[in-house]
């Protein structure tokens, strides 16, 4: 089947490298998968990208092209353009703003559905790159779904009219699930729960001896990651190092914070370099401290986590937001939110190799029984077909 996936950037820019696996494993189930980024800011980051750039349609939102396509497009429906336009509208006026704006790429979108033959529309995100898959899918008359995380179900932009589109709404968490059943309250209606897979290397890490730690974060410098309770923790750990591995708005506070801690800054890091870092052990832990926002932000499951436990790396995280369904008894190490003293002491835990390797067998036993990739994509592969 040819599929269309509906990215916000991807695979333009750091982020949505969580959509490489699944991408990759459809493709090896014999599905052809173009990728559509509903505004394709940013340079190509992660080098695992740069196979599926033939199939990418890296239009801007707005231009030429887009606007003589949707010209063309209205003419052939303009009965069902104009219906969709005004459910597109019919929120608030922030999101209404939002939606209006993807509308000519929609219909530029819904002609390339079209050509292509494409059978089936998934888009990533229940905000606005949804609105862009409904519109465009419901234009070309083909079946559509979506892959609703975290804040975009919370931003709740149009959730009950995509959930009455769409063939079906994945959610990836129960909190999510149960978050999207009270928002979209239809009766009889639910989600269907299935898990974002990662790819399992054939061996995992070595757990080395010694008591010193090599530590990682692998997260956007965003105040949900909860980036300044870990230098605090760090501070009352002796004979740690931490690496940091992304990029964001924070950076510049976080860097000053850090200032007299053992703590590197890489920057965006390419997801190949991040996963072969892991395989090859070159963390002892991967921390991340997590803490809900004042705004109502929170974790879900975090995909740098389930690729930590992939490989055998131990993990450390907070029981901020659907953490607790990823790191399982005995998978992980789990603190409270915003503490920066437990923090510390779930650190001081890990000097002792012979816990790392616990974690390790479990938390890759975790990954294996609801995380694996294939799996994933085949359960994905099967709803498509049944759309």
């Amino acid at each position: 089947m040819k599929l269309v996936y509906v990215t916000s950037s991807f695979p333009h820019g750091p982020l949505e490298a969580f959509v490489l696996p699944e991408i990759a494993a459809l493709e090896r189930l014999g599905h052809e998968v173009w990728v559509v980024p509903m505004y394709p800011r940013g340079s190509i980051v992660h080098d695992d990208a740069k196979p599926h750039l033939p199939r990418t349609l890296s239009e801007p939102l707005v231009s030429r092209r887009v606007l003589a396509a949707a010209a063309r497009e209205l003419p052939r429906s303009p009965g069902r353009g104009t219906a969709l336009l005004g459910r597109i509208a019919g929120t608030r006026p922030r999101l209404a703003a939002k939606n209006l704006a993807v509308y000519p790429k929609a219909l530029w979108l819904a002609a390339r559905i079209r050509e292509l033959g494409a059978g089936h529309v998934h888009a990533h995100w229940a905000a606005t790159s949804a609105t862009l898959a409904m519109t465009a899918a419901e234009l070309a008359e083909v079946p559509w779904s979506v892959t609703a995380h975290r804040w975009d179900i919370r931003e709740a932009n149009l959730l009950r009219a995509k959930a009455q589109s769409a063939c079906f709404v994945r959610a990836i968490s129960e909190a999510g699930a149960r978050e999207l059943r009270e928002r979209v309250a239809l009766e009889g209606w639910s989600p269907w729960l299935l898990r974002m897979g990662v790819d399992l290397p054939p061996s995992t890490a070595s757990i080395r001896d010694g008591s010193s730690l090599r530590l990682l974060t692998a997260a956007n410098l965003l105040p949900v990651k909860g980036h300044r309770h870990l230098f605090e923790a760090l501070a009352r750990v002796e004979g740690a190092r931490l690496d940091v591995a992304g990029d964001g708005p924070l950076r510049a506070e976080l860097e000053s914070q850090a200032r007299r801690l053992p703590v590197e800054f890489l920057g965006a890091v390419s997801h190949p370099d991040l996963l072969a870092g892991l395989r090859e052990g070159r963390w002892d832990a991967v921390v991340l401290p997590s803490v809900p926002t004042p705004e109502g932000d929170r974790e879900g499951v975090p995909v740098s986590l389930v690729e930590a436990m992939a490989a055998g790396v131990p993990v450390v995280s907070t029981t901020s937001g659907a953490i607790p369904e990823l790191v399982t008894e005995g998978a992980g190490l789990l603190v409270p939110p915003g503490d920066a003293a437990a923090l510390a002491a779930a650190l001081e835990r890990l000097r002792e190799p012979g816990l790392r390797r616990e974690l390790s067998a479990r938390g890759r036993g975790r990954v294996e029984a609801e995380f694996d990739v294939d799996r994933v994509a085949a359960a994905l592969a099967d709803r498509f077909a049944a759309c």
